[in-house]
């Protein structure tokens, strides 16, 4: 379980994730140009290697990147179990693993578009051009809408939604980290695949209801389905 980590930290312009910042009264951003960075960690409270990786994604909060903290549940049997896990977290870095042709799962794992990475520095490297656009607008309370562009020559694209949600904490009293103070931040708190689709389309997604005790941000990943790789990626943090 435990794996050596070496953070450097990451420095960036403070932007809205996803080239726009949400509006106020209408609370909508559309994507810029060059691919927002998709950063997952895959991590778990019951995991004494994960607490560093867990504050290193916490820097990245006000930096143009969308940021997803995937908690999974396979750890839970040392003693400890991580309420913010999710079986379809496991699956979805299972996924991952195939793709990126490892032979098995870990934590703290940290996915850098859709690459399995062991650099924890230069997050933003050089930008590379879009190969989709988002358009995202809350319409209701917890309902939203995205219209997905795909660039020209791309045939096929894939798109999963998420809400994250920031400082969450946890007083751990058994298991590895037994008698820690854990603080996360970019908690995955609900994740959605959406399927396989071509050309121009408009998704609609009901988030789980806003938490006013944590800030919410409401994330949308378009993506290659044979590769994983992101076409594009949009955050958006509206007021309650």
């Amino acid at each position: 379980m435990r794996f050596a980590i070496h953070f450097v930290a990451a420095s960036a312009t403070l932007l809205a994730a996803g080239g726009s910042a949400a509006t106020p009264s209408e609370c909508a951003a559309v994507s810029g140009a060059t691919l927002t960075p998709v950063i997952e960690l895959y991590t778990s409270e019951g995991c004494s290697s994960c607490p560093p990786a867990d504050k290193w994604l916490s820097s990245l909060k006000g930096k143009p990147v969308v940021a997803q903290a995937f908690h999974v549940g396979y750890w839970d049997h040392i003693g400890w179990v991580d309420r913010f896990a999710a079986p379809a977290h496991t699956q979805r870095q299972r996924q991952i693993a195939a793709a990126n042709g490892l032979r098995g799962i870990y934590t703290p794992q940290l996915v850098r578009n859709g690459r399995d990475s062991r650099r924890y520095d230069n997050v933003l490297q050089a930008p590379e051009p879009a190969r989709a656009g988002i358009e995202l607008r809350r319409f209701g309370g917890d309902a939203f809408k995205a219209t997905v562009t795909p660039a020209q020559g791309v045939s096929a694209w894939s798109a999963y939604w998420t809400v994250t949600e920031h400082g969450h904490s946890s007083k751990v009293k058994a298991g590895e980290n037994s008698g820690e103070h854990l603080h996360h931040d970019f908690v995955v708190r609900q994740y959605t695949p959406v399927g396989d689709y071509r050309g121009k389309q408009t998704l609609r997604f009901d988030a789980i209801a806003a938490d006013p005790r944590h800030e919410r941000q409401v994330n949308l990943v378009v993506f290659e389905p044979g590769t994983g790789k992101p076409l594009q990626a949009i955050s958006l943090q509206c007021a309650s």
